[in-house]
């Protein structure tokens, strides 16, 4: 990975979680997904929006917060990552967190591409800020903007990297990957059509 100068958005994670093909055609063969016409990417773009503009002080004053930057654009080189983290909190312990409003319910249990996104944007925030990043927050606007912990691990740290790994050698070597086990998935899917 280190000597490839191909470089990922944290988007291109969530769209790999979802399914591996999306990466291959969206770099690979050029085929927009056209994202903007699905409702959940419109209703979450207008969520993030609204929390940005009304965001609710009393939880950062539970999670201990002295200070917090919004929509922060981040990038590493050495990881072969960047994107935009919704806040970067500051706290009282002298850590930094990443904090990411998710236009979703609670369910009981944080997924893994949550955690992904978290410990991408935690590795992100480590470098650029030169803290110390042990643990990340999710909001769950769908759920009464219910906010979940997720403490990191260096198995947590190096799963997300090796996810970051895969997306480059699909872009960089054109791979067809498999697709996703989840045929639930291929419903909402744009390249549906196209896939075999």
């Amino acid at each position: 990975m280190d000597e490839s100068s191909t470089i990922i958005t944290i988007s291109d994670v969530l769209e790999y979680s979802f399914c591996p093909r999306f990466i291959y055609y969206l770099y690979c063969l050029d085929i927009p997904q056209h994202e903007e016409h699905r409702f959940k990417v419109l209703r979450g773009r207008e969520v993030h929006e609204e929390k940005r503009k009304t965001n609710p002080d009393y939880l950062r004053k539970k999670l201990e917060v002295i200070e917090k930057e919004l929509d922060v654009f981040l990038s590493s080189k050495k990881y072969h990552i960047k994107g935009i983290v919704d806040e970067v909190l500051f706290l009282k312990d002298g850590t930094a967190a990443p904090f990411e409003y998710k236009f979703a319910e609670f369910k009981n249990t944080i997924f893994q591409t949550y955690k992904n996104q978290l410990a991408l944007h935690a590795i992100m925030i480590a470098e650029n800020y030169n803290k110390e990043v042990n643990r990340g927050y999710i909001c769950f606007t769908r759920s009464n903007n219910r906010v979940e912990e997720v403490l990191f691990t260096d198995k947590e740290f190096q799963q997300s990297l090796n996810v970051v790994k895969e997306i480059i050698e699909i872009m960089d070597k054109g791979l067809f990957p498999a697709k996703t086990k989840y045929r639930n998935k291929c419903i909402d899917c744009c390249y549906r059509n196209i896939c075999v």
